[in-house]
């Protein structure tokens, strides 16, 4: 019987397994930010001990920062005590840090993979649940709590218990205006958010071969919303294409060993999945959420559904909206564009797109947030920035922004948001705030609207 990706790099990295059943396994990055990483890294100094492995630990603050233009004085010198314990921290533990005024600052998500810090067939973990995202690139990667995040610090380890593996093959390929966005969505309304829970997930098939590794980021970000903490796709020529070249990766004649392994780790053609999900690409429109769940979505062209569980009617007196409703002329107050989601290059390209010689709708603030330091630099070169504010966005500072509503950025109570981000959970985005998760094409064709309307026609 042959291995899948995911059992190839699992026993690659399993140092030992325990009686219980669960396996100690050898971390190869582990990224650290303002909130968790703060945490932990307070909690190993008051144990007086060291980080392992500083050459393999990377930390960015990205949660707790504001992103208004420019960045005061206040966030610069640091002035929340969750930023000012990680830079104390990161000092003293000799982490490799990407601070405010680093030309790599950015979303752990974001700059890390950019960076070829995150490679194929390396174990990444973060604290933070988004840290899938990595799969994109073919690492196995997942979120951890303070407590695995303070011995992953000590050990360069992690004591787990392998997943089962679970593949979803998607056929055919995706309209026009459809994006790795309305891929996740999709599978999301089609599934619900607990069908993942205990496998790790591999991603496969022509519709995700055809994506960019950008999008195959996007797709493996929300991984967690379908209950999974681990989502990848196995490496291509496409995978190493985008790396090469890239501050972490190897070069040389490394850099050829390592395409050759990297390859070999796919998953063999006779290797059994403990469970598959077929999804049919070809017919997925533009989606958007409407309840407080991301499973809660339709397309952007559908309506509310008109009976349901109590679980639906609680959604629906939140987001303040009608069983039956269309989606589609929603009036919305918000829109933001960012997230590890959909903050990258091609996400603000196909945004801009959308709003080029267009303006925002007087009734709506819309916002974007490059994902990193790096992404805005390129962005700014290509005049996009400029496109976005001739608009009416606002164009502002990396980071994780109105996703998490740590920093300061979030909207007024009863306030509808449509949001690249990743969840929609009630307060996510603010006590009361309405959030409609969606693509970067349909945020931007809304903000112009002033209402949740489709990209299509917006593209040509």
């Amino acid at each position: 019987m042959g291995q899948t990706y995911f059992e190839k790099v699992w026993t690659a990295h399993r140092v030992s397994r325990r009686a219980a059943g669960e396996d100690v396994i050898f971390v190869d990055r582990h990224y650290v930010h303002d909130l968790s990483g703060a945490e932990a890294l307070e909690a190993l100094d008051h144990q007086g001990r060291s980080v392992a492995r500083p050459d393999l630990t990377f930390g960015s603050p990205d949660h707790t920062i504001p992103s208004a233009r420019p960045r005061g004085a206040a966030a610069l010198a640091g002035q929340t005590i969750r930023l000012v314990t990680y830079r104390e921290q990161v000092i003293k533990q000799h982490i490799p840090s990407f601070d405010l005024d680093h030309p790599s600052q950015g979303i752990i998500h974001v700059t890390m993979p950019e960076l070829g810090l995150s490679l194929p067939g390396s174990i990444v973990v973060c604290g933070d649940s988004h840290t899938c995202t990595h799969g994109g690139v073919g690492s196995v990667a997942w979120g951890i709590g303070v407590s695995d995040i303070v011995h992953v610090l000590a050990t360069q380890t992690i004591v787990i218990k392998q997943p089962k593996t679970l593949r979803i093959w998607c056929e055919g390929q995706l309209p026009e205006e459809s994006t790795a966005k309305d891929l996740a969505l999709f599978i999301l309304s089609q599934h619900g958010t607990q069908f993942g829970v205990g496998h790790a997930i591999e991603f496969a098939g022509p519709a995700v071969e055809a994506l960019s590794i950008e999008g195959r980021l996007t797709l493996c970000n929300m991984s967690i919303e379908m209950g999974a903490r681990i989502g990848f796709v196995a490496p291509d020529e496409k995978t190493l294409a985008w790396l090469k070249g890239r501050t972490g990766a190897p070069s040389g004649e490394e850099w050829e060993r390592a395409c050759e392994a990297w390859l070999a780790l796919r998953s063999d053609a006779n290797a059994k999945f403990d469970r598959e999900i077929v999804v049919n690409a070809r017919t997925i429109e533009p989606q958007i959420s409407w309840g407080t769940s991301p499973d809660q979505t339709s397309g952007v062209a559908g309506y509310v559904p008109s009976s349901g569980d109590e679980r639906l009617a609680k959604s629906l007196d939140y987001m303040g909206l009608t069983a039956g409703q269309p989606l589609a002329g929603t009036a919305i107050d918000r829109v933001f564009i960012g997230a590890c989601t959909n903050s990258r290059l091609s996400d603000l390209e196909l945004a801009a797109k959308v709003v080029k010689d267009r303006r925002v709708a007087a009734n709506v603030e819309a916002w974007v947030v490059p994902g990193s330091r790096a992404v805005a630099d390129a962005a700014e070169a290509l005049g996009l920035d400029n496109i976005f504010r001739e608009a009416g966005f606002q164009w502002r500072e990396p980071g994780c922004s109105m996703c998490v509503g740590a920093n300061g950025d979030i909207g007024k109570p009863g306030q509808r948001v449509v949001s690249t981000s990743n969840r929609n959970f009630v307060g996510r985005q603010g006590p009361g705030v309405r959030t409609h998760l969606a693509s970067p094409a349909t945020a931007a064709a809304s903000a112009i609207a002033g209402y949740v309307t489709s990209v299509k026609g917006l593209l040509s």
